[in-house]
């Protein structure tokens, strides 16, 4: 079983890695490849493994993959009390497509009532603003979401790619237990700033992507062979000679795997674990196997001069490309 870590310091204990579901609905592969059964299947492969923060979204489908949570607990017995939920608000969305940010206080209750209506429960875990919304003053943000805390709709409060200043400013209206964002081996834009003030004021960090969106795995092709709605297609780091570039920084946790007798993954999610109790990773899979060998990361050790090397051989400047392109990219708070 999976030991458990503290997120925050208001008291929200999560299991050491959790489950990114994006995938099981949205984002990766085509539509023809997501199996019902087999996402749900992974579910539950999950919560018996000790698993148990489980991360959606409203947007992910979008609604379907809350939908997906709920009949997955519902297959189980006891499956909604056995389990951290985690989701979020923030989008606007028209037509079935994101078509900007939104979180006026209405708006954020109207998205968790319907959250709530869809996962099938009166409470929601951990309940994040998915992205800033620069029209909206974060103290009226995290005001209307500590409203939703007192009325016991949500449990504890997150962000998600937050910035310095909104994190200071949101803190000081409700604690904040928990951001969200993308942290790695090969993204590691948080270390200078970010994860020192979140140090400093008790808040933990959920890392997503932590294999590189498949990078870090080494199972990986070139964006143009991706699905068109395949978020890799668009990735800058899957494109062209940047993704030359990567292959050859990632070979560095392909060698030291196969030292150790364990998978590329397995290292990738080893190194974060390594970087403190106070943080959750939320690799995504949509496949039991993926599921069980990612679970097994929190049994392999790293020597500190393993880390260093990879430190090193995944420095910032080995990797090429930004993490997103610029429309993605307006939407990150720093």
């Amino acid at each position: 079983m999976l030991p458990t870590r503290t997120l925050g310091t208001q008291g929200l204990t999560v299991s050491a890695l959790g489950l990114g579901l994006m995938g099981m609905s949205h984002a990766y592969g085509s539509p023809e490849e997501r199996d019902e059964r087999e996402s749900i299947a992974t579910i539950h492969r999950a919560i018996e493994l000790g698993c148990t923060f489980l991360d959606t979204a409203e947007v992910y489908g979008p609604y379907a993959n809350e939908e997906l949570l709920a009949r997955a607990l519902r297959t189980l017995p006891g499956g909604r009390d056995r389990v951290v939920i985690a989701t979020k608000f923030g989008f606007r969305i028209e037509n079935g497509a994101i078509a900007g940010v939104d979180s006026r206080p209405a708006r954020i209750r109207e998205a968790v009532e319907g959250s709530l209506r869809r996962l099938r429960t009166d409470r929601i875990d951990l309940l994040y603003q998915h992205r800033v919304d620069p029209a909206v003053p974060i103290e009226d943000v995290v005001g209307t979401m500590a409203d939703l805390v007192r009325e016991g709709k949500a449990r504890f409060l997150g962000l998600s790619e937050a910035g310095e200043d909104t994190i200071r400013r949101a803190h000081a209206v409700h604690p904040i237990s928990a951001l969200q964002s993308e942290y790695s081996l090969w993204e590691r834009n948080l270390e200078p700033r970010i994860i020192p003030l979140l140090r400093e004021r008790g808040i933990g960090l959920v890392p997503f992507a932590p294999l590189g969106r498949g990078f870090l795995t080494g199972e990986v092709k070139r964006a143009e062979e991706y699905p068109d709605d395949d978020f890799r297609r668009n990735d800058p780091r899957y494109q062209g000679e940047n993704f030359d570039a990567n292959v050859r920084a990632a070979s560095a946790v392909r060698e030291l795997a196969a030292q150790k007798g364990a998978t590329a993954a397995q290292i990738a999610l080893a190194w974060l674990l390594h970087r403190g109790d106070d943080l959750a990773p939320i690799p995504g899979t949509k496949r039991v196997a993926r599921l069980e060998e990612n679970v097994a990361a929190a049994d392999v050790r790293l020597t500190g001069d393993e880390v260093a090397a990879l430190d090193a051989a995944l420095a910032a400047e080995r990797i090429a490309g930004p993490r997103y392109g610029a429309q993605q990219m307006a939407m990150v708070d720093r």
